[in-house]
């Protein structure tokens, strides 16, 4: 009886928001423990296998940490288009009260982090990383205010949410204009055609959400060849999926639903475990108070929180928006903490930002320690504030 109630809790716990949040936080201090083991080498020599084919029409041979980087994060930005399309026509950003209020805060949230980053970087060869600060990671952030259940009012999780997932499109953005190589625009025709497809299934009513990602995949083969980065492909094909502001599932919500757990707890958990294998040397953490590490640090742990406050005190003193329902400043102070969780889209910008190893490495473990700490900060600043 005893074991037949722990299963029945463990399956809960799999099922709850939490679990993705702490699968995520093994993964990654599972892959800091091998990248300084003995196994490193081979988990490297993993990673660096080349998987796929080529011929003279079609180019698809590359190693296995850009199959998951290119590949497998295009589901992830699928994911958050997805989710950016459903908000707006029928969730918290589907009206301007609505929406004010958190898409001004992330546009304040972004800005002020890349000032911060560029104050430290003005004429050094790092300098290509300012977005790198910019962005909030909505899986671990919402995974931290989960924990404190009904601590927090309802309305601050859902500006939370709504918060993260314009800051994520504000870096949806940043990428595809700062971060992608010369574009070839012959390649890039193709996925025109691509989403015209798309858009035509989107008009004639097509209701099997699986039926998209067909002409999806040939979009997502031609932006790569484009020099648009192909995570951009997921957003793109997520914006042609129908839906609807009724009670009635729409295709776009049954993609959705059936996207979210292979998404947090394979897709996101796996890019963590193989970009976050970071071997730390001797002198590796000065890197956090050189010009790289003290710009996205900062970013992260002032910038975020400065650039968020600043924003929801000019709207509540013009009077053009109000502070979520039951919430007070320290629980915005707590919120714009945990949007300095940049995980997984900062560590990405990262690893287009530079060429240089070092580099990448220095900014992944600044974004390590930095989400580290305003996590912690974050809901420790939220639960005292619900004892209060």
């Amino acid at each position: 009886m005893t074991a037949k109630i722990n299963l029945n809790v463990f399956k809960d716990f799999v099922k709850s928001n939490n679990f993705g949040g702490i699968l995520l936080f093994i993964c990654v201090v599972l892959s800091l423990i091998i990248a300084n083991s003995p196994f490193s080498i081979g988990l490297q020599s993993i990673l660096d296998t080349k998987l796929g084919f080529e011929n003279s029409a079609i180019h698809l041979n590359y190693s296995v940490a850009m199959w998951i980087n290119d590949g497998l994060m295009a589901v992830f930005f699928l994911l958050v288009g997805l989710e950016i399309k459903r908000e707006i026509v029928e969730g918290e950003l589907s009206s301007p009260k609505k929406a004010l209020l958190p898409i001004l805060c992330a546009i304040g949230g972004a800005i002020v982090p890349a000032v911060v980053f560029l104050m430290f970087n003005q004429g050094t060869p790092t300098l290509d990383g300012w977005a790198i600060p910019m962005a909030t990671d909505i899986a671990f952030a919402l995974a931290v205010i989960s924990l404190l259940d009904k601590r927090v009012p309802t309305s601050l999780k859902i500006f939370l949410a709504a918060l993260a997932i314009v800051d994520d499109l504000i870096a949806i953005l940043v990428i595809a204009f700062f971060y992608s190589s010369g574009i070839e625009l012959t390649y890039l025709a193709y996925a025109a055609i691509g989403m015209v497809v798309l858009i035509g299934m989107n008009r004639m009513n097509v209701k099997n959400p699986w039926l998209y990602m067909i002409p999806g995949v040939f979009v997502w083969y031609f932006i790569h060849h484009s020099g648009i980065h192909a995570t951009i492909a997921g957003v793109m094909v997520a914006m042609t999926l129908p839906t609807n502001d009724t009670e009635k599932e729409s295709p776009l919500e049954r993609l959705e639903h059936a996207l979210v757990k292979p998404v947090n707890f394979l897709i996101i958990p796996l890019f963590a475990f193989t970009n976050t294998n970071i071997t730390l040397e001797t002198g590796m953490f000065r890197g956090l108070i050189e010009p790289l590490g003290l710009g996205i640090a900062l970013g992260l742990l002032f910038g975020k929180p400065i650039g968020i406050l600043l924003v929801s005190w000019i709207c509540t003193k013009t009077g053009i928006a109000t502070l979520p329902e039951g919430s007070g400043w320290f629980h915005i102070l707590g919120v714009a903490l945990l949007a300095g969780i940049g995980f997984t889209m900062s560590i990405f910008i990262s690893i287009l930002s530079f060429d240089n190893p070092y580099f990448v490495a220095e900014a992944k473990l600044s974004v390590l320690v930095a989400s580290i700490i305003a996590g912690a900060v974050g809901f420790l600043i939220l639960k005292a504030t619900s004892k209060k």
